[in-house]
């Protein structure tokens, strides 16, 4: 699923013209990614959780030339299903 076929569910479950369903997602994934952003987690009861993960540095070889490198440290959003998620996975 795509965020344009994400828009078109949301419009059809909620009852909503398909304009403000486009308003409603946008605000819910720029809310998530402000606040991945500002390095808070964000929690979603019975769905799962998003949160900021840093990598440490560490070293790596380029493929081509066989040269050992550093990869430098980094973060990356991390989600983690919630219980009730997973279980209707299963």
């Amino acid at each position: 699923m795509n965020k344009t076929q994400l828009i078109d569910v949301v419009a059809n479950k909620s009852g909503l013209k398909r304009k403000e369903a486009e308003v409603a997602v946008n605000a819910v994934i720029t809310a998530i990614e402000e606040a991945l952003v500002a390095g808070e987690k964000v929690q979603l009861v019975g769905f799962g959780a998003f949160e900021v993960k840093e990598r440490k540095e560490r070293t790596g070889r380029n493929l081509r030339s066989g040269e050992v490198i550093t990869i430098p440290a980094s973060k990356h959003a991390a989600f983690s299903a919630g219980k009730a998620l997973k279980e209707k996975l299963n």
